[in-house]
């Protein structure tokens, strides 16, 4: 789950962690108060900060949502020291369409600013946590090269990354904060800071299950304080549970509404760009189903992820979610019989397909346990499926549909 750059630094200061201050409004009419706190604090500059779940905010383009072609302002993230111009920006930012290189060209509509204060600073650095899965180890990445996407940094310029990899029973040592530290070429006051800093962001980062958290940039102020002034938190979707106050912040006007659907089913899905949706039992097989589709010549519209115990209502669902998409022409289920049986997943096919009338071509692949009479009961349904025997066969299948499909 992701959250948003106001939701990160609340979540970051209940650890203690250093971050630029600021007030989230959703409504211009609440402008004048957030200025007003944010004086009250002591602040006279201000930064106008455009909330929306994708990166690259301060570089992108601000359109009229009905006339996209009209550009409103250039930068979703504006710095000024006027809060009359303070609040021009907000107007021109809320309720307009963000387009970032991120969001791509559909872009997303700004309903949430962050006002905050605006810091002067010496130095940007980079600074992230994620889970480093081929060695089973959260690792910290570092790098002098902040406020540029790490990304890039990696591609061009790697050996200014410094990873720094934790060993999961004992925790981030001091030596390795002192380590990311000299790497950084922190001294002085800046260097003791980050020694604070960057144990409380790892106390942050495992007590709250994250899955990925980035400062960028991290700051050293003029007077060698280091600041958090931006953050980006994923959370672990598994782990939520333990988390009522982050399941608060969940912003689904942020989400793909068919990938809000299919998580009231229990169904991990994602929308691609293709016309083949898919539906299989297991991540991994997810993967390799479109990776073989792709590579028959198709092209994923899904993945799609039922689960171990794939049955009618679960088909059904996945089918319903599948096709709320229209540039669905085909369908390919590849489900392995281990847990349930594939005579009983057959039998959830072809009573799907009969209770939601499916119309577009669908190719079946069952393997494992009673495979053989699932073979026959979908073969003997009466119904118009394609019954293929091997992950190859479904996904040549499945394309081959489709040509005849765009040659009608």
């Amino acid at each position: 789950m992701k959250i948003h750059e106001y939701q990160a630094k609340e979540t970051l200061k209940k650890f203690g962690v250093p971050v630029q201050d600021g007030i989230a409004i959703k409504n211009l009419s609440e402008f004048d108060s957030a200025v007003s706190q944010l004086q009250a604090r002591g602040i006279n500059q201000f930064v106008v900060k455009s909330q929306i779940h994708a990166g690259g905010r301060g570089k992108g383009k601000l359109y009229n949502p009905s006339s996209k072609q009209e550009l409103i302002l250039e930068g979703g993230v504006k710095f000024t020291t006027s809060i009359d111009k303070a609040k021009d920006y907000a107007s021109k930012m809320l309720g307009n369409l963000l387009v970032t290189h991120q969001t791509g060209p559909e872009g997303k509509i700004v309903k949430t600013l962050f006002i905050t204060e605006g810091l002067d600073y010496k130095k940007e650095l980079y600074l992230g946590i994620l889970l480093d899965r081929s060695v089973s180890k959260n690792v910290i990445m570092a790098s002098t090269e902040g406020g540029v996407e790490i990304e890039k940094v990696a591609a061009e310029t790697p050996e200014k990354i410094i990873k720094e990899w934790i060993e999961p029973s004992v925790g981030i040592q001091p030596y390795q904060a002192r380590k990311l530290a000299f790497g950084m070429g922190l001294q002085g006051d800046a260097f003791k800071n980050f020694q604070s800093f960057i144990k409380k962001l790892y106390k942050a980062y495992e007590d709250t299950d994250a899955s990925l958290l980035e400062i960028n940039p991290l700051i050293i102020t003029n007077d060698d304080k280091i600041v958090a002034l931006d953050a980006k938190i994923n959370f672990d979707d598994n782990a939520l549970y333990r988390h009522p106050d982050i399941v608060a912040y969940r912003d689904l006007d942020e989400e793909a509404p068919l990938e809000i659907e299919a998580s009231k089913y229990n169904l991990n899905y994602i929308k691609l760009d293709g016309n083949v949706g898919c539906m299989v039992n297991g991540a991994g097989l997810a993967m390799a189903t479109m990776d073989i589709i792709k590579l028959a010549g198709g092209d994923p519209a899904n993945f799609l992820d039922v689960g171990g115990g794939a049955n009618k209502e679960t088909v059904a669902n996945g089918f319903k979610i599948i096709l709320s998409d229209p540039n669905v022409k085909a369908i390919l289920i590849n489900i392995f019989g281990g847990i349930v049986r594939c005579d009983r997943v057959a039998q959830g096919v072809i009573d799907a397909v009969k209770e939601i009338s499916v119309q577009v071509p669908v190719v079946v692949r069952l393997e494992g346990t009673n495979a053989e009479e699932a073979k026959e009961l979908l073969e003997n349904s009466g119904l118009n499926f394609e019954v293929a025997l091997s992950l190859h066969e479904a996904a040549h299948k499945v394309t081959a549909v489709l040509s005849v499909e765009s040659a009608v």
